[in-house]
């Protein structure tokens, strides 16, 4: 303990209100807004995808949910137990259930000291919550949190030391980020300039030079812990396949030939239904798998197609593969739609060389990709060291 702070319980010098039990059958397009716990993005509320509701559905006073500009938000339940967020808008919202709204008696906290001190919190929150099967954080837990409490004038020194502080790790965080988008949207030029059409290149229909095939049906009610794995379209992560949670099935079990539904090693992967739909995917381990419904597998006819050349080739399509599933209620690609894509075709030694090009800068890229998430970790990891020294 600090010597001439105070500390006492938050539910001492704050209100806190939890949200309110709308019904997801009373949702609606217009109304007021609702602000769940999904709304709660990059420490603001998201309002891109809110819902809404009519008072006249309900017989409640909603008085007491309304979120106020610059009030203090918090998850209570689920994966991001504890995650916090700050009405910066000028809108009035209404709390769902699990929102919860925290406002300090300004006679002795300054919000802004109150909001980093509830980020210090956050991996006990976490802990708290961990306790039960759904993650969750009860309004007596959150009110039970002890605050530290300098004056207020030190309360704002402190908030001025940390804001600066912020800002230049932010700003480390940012420079990084600014040269993978750059490094990014290179790519991507490269990209569409090297594939486009040239003279002498050859255009041909997918299929009629690429065997496409997609998965089989398995059972849900047939998946096993162990036995032969199964690859998903949630296995297809980071353009390889994660085998952290595979599931598999008993080859006893089906009675169809499966062996055409094997992935092998450097397979390219397509997921064929979902907000996914056209992500790609390469096996690169030394396993085989078998195909899941709804996830493709390419294999080129090497006569014409270089491997990587392919691979690189269906990155451009994946905007289109998006727009052509979006035209349905479930997102969704057809075999047909994939053998029908159309992709230039020029000379095997050509298309080597393309891919060196592409390859290269596809390294380049990685690697800023693991710069920038390294340089991210560590800038959350030293806010978090900064916020410990200042109120522990």
């Amino acid at each position: 303990m600090k010597e001439g702070w105070e500390y006492k319980k938050l539910g001492e010098v704050t209100t806190f209100q939890n949200g309110f039990a709308f019904k997801s059958s009373l949702f609606r397009k217009d109304g007021l807004p609702i602000v769940r716990i999904s709304s709660i993005q990059d420490e603001i509320i998201k309002e891109d995808d809110l819902v809404s509701f009519y008072p006249s559905d309900y017989d409640v006073n909603f008085d007491n949910y309304k979120i106020l500009p610059n009030d203090i938000l918090i998850a209570m339940s689920g994966g991001t137990t504890g995650k916090l967020g700050i009405n910066k808008s000028y809108k009035v919202f209404y709390q769902n259930q699990r929102v919860g709204v925290i406002r300090e008696n300004k006679k002795v906290l300054n919000h802004l000291f109150l909001y980093y001190f509830l980020h210090t919190k956050s991996e006990e929150s976490l802990k708290i919550a961990a306790g039960a099967a759904q993650p969750n954080l009860s309004t007596a837990q959150i009110k039970a949190f002890v605050i530290p409490l300098p004056s207020l004038e030190e309360q704002q020194s402190i908030v001025d030391y940390l804001d600066a502080a912020f800002a230049k790790i932010d700003a480390m965080k940012a420079n990084a980020e600014k040269a993978l988008n750059e490094a990014k949207a290179l790519f991507q030029a490269s990209l569409k300039e090297m594939l486009e059409p040239k003279e002498g290149w050859k255009e041909k229909k997918l299929g009629d030079i690429c065997d496409f095939r997609s998965g089989f049906a398995f059972k849900s009610n047939k998946f096993t812990k162990i036995g032969e794995p199964i690859i998903r379209i949630s296995d297809i992560q980071n353009e390889e396949i994660d085998d952290s949670n595979l599931v598999y099935f008993d080859s006893k079990s089906y009675t169809e030939d499966l062996s055409k539904y094997l992935i092998y090693p450097d397979d390219i992967l397509i997921a064929m239904s979902g907000g996914t739909t056209g992500k790609l995917g390469i096996n690169t381990s030394n396993r085989t798998f078998y195909l899941n419904q709804r996830v493709g597998v390419f294999r080129e006819n090497k006569s014409y197609l270089n491997h990587r050349y392919l691979y690189h080739y269906l990155h451009t399509k994946s905007e289109e593969s998006l727009r052509i599933a979006a035209g349905a209620a479930q997102p969704n690609l057809s075999t047909a739609q994939i053998k029908s894509f159309i992709i230039p075709v020029p000379s095997l030694p050509e298309q080597q060389s393309i891919v060196a090009t592409l390859d290269s800068l596809k390294s380049k890229v990685d690697r800023l990709q693991a710069n920038y998430e390294k340089i991210s970790q560590e800038c959350d990891a030293l806010k978090q060291a900064i916020l410990r020294q200042v109120f522990e």
